[in-house]
């Protein structure tokens, strides 16, 4: 079983050819090859599949088993994948998701190679019933929200997968691991949540840490960026291009008035390689279970 690890800002994935190859079970193949012990590690794996509908298919799965609508920074790194192994022929190209459509251009360097990606993310949407969450809002904006005793302000919508952001005065000195776990199943949000802790650096500049939903504390979350920058801009705090800065690298994110969300940035291949005999037992066991 032969795969792709990469990473898009730090976070990191296994990616996988389901065009040659025929894969165990992805939920188990998901806990076992994310595994930072026992497998390669990793914040989730994707797999290439044929698409009736766009050029390719991305299947997303988080390091706990649990599948995913989209995942931002993987997209890239899903983009970047596809391209240089010929799974796709053009720079521009569709990518079918659980979350839709999603557009692609890739900006190639002098030898050929993908430089940057480009990702039209789409539209947030703020309705509470969409989200899910049981707070009242359209958006969902500065609600206050009790956790571990502390009352923190929310802004809330889906943009791909649901997103919490909060907005914080020092986020080199703010414990987000700690209400992050607390939020991420926290009662007002029936199918979990992504934190997104940021700082306004600048009205075109804001810093992020995110707890993400089925992968705990991670480098970085490129919905979770775009929509800090959609909740940025809906209080009033940001423009409609902004460098977001998280803890594994820098992203571009664009705003249209109609809050159609792009966002460009990296992505890089680390190895490839393939999996032992070992490994494959370890995933069948986990599928018995």
């Amino acid at each position: 079983m032969k795969f792709s690890k990469m990473h898009g800002a730090g976070n990191d994935f296994s990616l996988f050819d389901g065009f040659h190859q025929e894969l165990p079970d992805y939920s188990s193949l998901a806990k076992v090859v994310c595994d930072r012990h026992f497998g390669v590690g990793g914040d989730g794996i994707m797999v290439a599949l044929p698409s009736e509908t766009a050029d390719v298919r991305m299947v997303y799965y988080n390091s706990d088993g649990t599948a995913g609508e989209m995942c931002g920074n993987g997209s890239r790194c899903f983009a970047k994948f596809v391209y240089e192994k010929g799974l796709v022929k053009q720079p521009l190209f569709s990518v079918e998701t659980s979350d839709g459509i999603k557009n692609i251009e890739l900006k190639l360097d002098q030898q050929g190679k993908v430089d940057t990606i480009t990702v039209a993310i789409g539209r947030p949407q703020f309705d509470s019933k969409k989200v899910p969450t049981t707070l009242l809002g359209d958006p969902v904006m500065l609600e206050p929200l009790e956790v571990g005793g502390r009352l923190l302000m929310v802004t809330v919508m889906r943009l791909g997968v649901p997103h919490c952001v909060i907005v914080v005065d020092d986020l080199d000195n703010f414990d987000i691991d700690d209400l992050g776990s607390q939020m991420e199943w926290h009662p007002v949000f029936p199918e979990g949540m992504n934190i997104n802790f940021i700082q306004v650096v600048g009205r075109n500049h804001i810093k992020i840490k995110t707890w993400e939903r089925g992968a705990h504390h991670t480098l970085a979350c490129g919905t979770g960026s775009c929509a800090s920058v959609v909740a940025g801009n809906l209080l009033g705090l940001l423009d409609s291009q902004v460098q977001v800065t998280a803890e594994g690298g820098i992203l571009q994110i664009s705003l249209s008035p109609e809050y159609d969300v792009v966002m460009e940035g990296k992505a890089e291949f680390i190895c490839d390689g393939e999996y032992s005999p070992w490994i494959m037992a370890q995933i069948e066991k986990l599928r018995q279970k």
